[in-house]
């Protein structure tokens, strides 16, 4: 029932899309005795190269599938908007296609960013890439602006940089761990030139990535504790939170926040290490007087 339910919607939403475009607005003649002030069904099935009987099929919502280059060209047909294209993509049952060159995160969500120090944080997009981050993520993990832009990606780090696998507690379990989110995640860049890229040279470089790749395992990603043992701030404990961000479709911010009284100590040292400040262990709290109240916790994860 779900899912006749949802060809039935798609079918509305084509009719209702095709109804309001004119044959002008599309380049066709509009010919004597129109019923209709939209495109006809055969017009809509000339434009996307698709027969008459299917798209009729289609709009009638029969039991038939829809790939992914028969979408694009119905959302280029009915001049859908971006909003539109990702609503047809949707009732589909289908990713939408890869976002385009310069739809990354806006200024605005690099500031939210920058605004959670000393806490790291980082932007990915859809395959991964590193789109931004703050002063303590860089100094956690080392500061991605003096990469190669095409190697500014968090699984290209993790299985190519050693120094990644000395900062990472338990390296492998983590690597491998990350490798099943990365497959359930980008499910939907399977074929984009970007996806194939790094795989194919990730399978190249790294015989882990190769055999847990090949696995084809799946995980979610879920909230998620990663343990570092940084060069100059020492034991660090993450909990990693993930939030998707609305207005740039595809990508997702991660903050990271201190899962004990210690890591949440030393937050400042990162963005010290990144700012090139020299680090200098911060001073134990000294004891409180008998009288003087408890002092507040420091922040910890939730």
């Amino acid at each position: 029932m779900a899912d006749l339910e949802r060809r039935r919607r798609l079918a509305e939403f084509l009719r209702s899309r095709r109804e309001r475009i004119t044959p002008r607005e599309a380049g066709i003649p509009a010919g004597p005795r129109r019923r209709t002030p939209g495109l006809r069904r055969e017009e809509v099935a000339q434009l996307s190269g698709v027969s008459v009987t299917w798209y009729t099929w289609l709009e009638q919502a029969r039991d038939i599938t829809v790939s992914r280059q028969v979408l694009t060209s119905l959302a280029r047909a009915l001049m859908l908007s971006s909003v539109e294209r990702r609503h047809l993509f949707a009732l589909a049952d289908e990713q939408p296609p890869e976002q385009p060159p310069g739809g990354g995160p806006g200024p605005a969500l690099q500031r939210l960013v920058d605004a959670l120090e000393p806490h790291p944080a980082y932007l990915l997009d859809a395959n991964w890439d590193l789109v931004g981050w703050n002063r303590a993520e860089a100094g956690l993990i080392g500061d991605p602006a003096q990469l190669d832009p095409a190697e500014r990606n968090l699984l290209w780090l993790v299985f190519t940089d050693p120094a990644l696998r000395t900062l990472l507690v338990d390296w492998q379990g983590q690597a491998r761990d990350l490798v099943a989110q990365f497959r359930a995640d980008t499910r939907g860049q399977f074929g984009m030139p970007r996806f194939e890229w790094l795989t194919d040279e990730l399978r190249q470089r790294s015989p882990e990535f190769r055999t847990w790749w090949e696995a084809h395992d799946l995980a979610d990603f879920g909230s998620s504790r990663r343990e570092f043992t940084h060069p100059a701030a020492g034991a660090l404990t993450f909990d990693y939170v993930k939030l998707a961000a609305l207005d740039a479709p595809g990508v997702k911010l991660f903050a990271c926040m201190p899962a004990d009284a210690e890591t949440a100590r030393k937050l400042p040292e990162l963005v010290a290490v990144a700012s090139g400040a020299p680090v200098t262990a911060a001073a134990p709290a000294a004891p409180a007087a008998p009288a003087a109240p408890t002092p507040s916790a420091p922040l910890t994860a939730s």
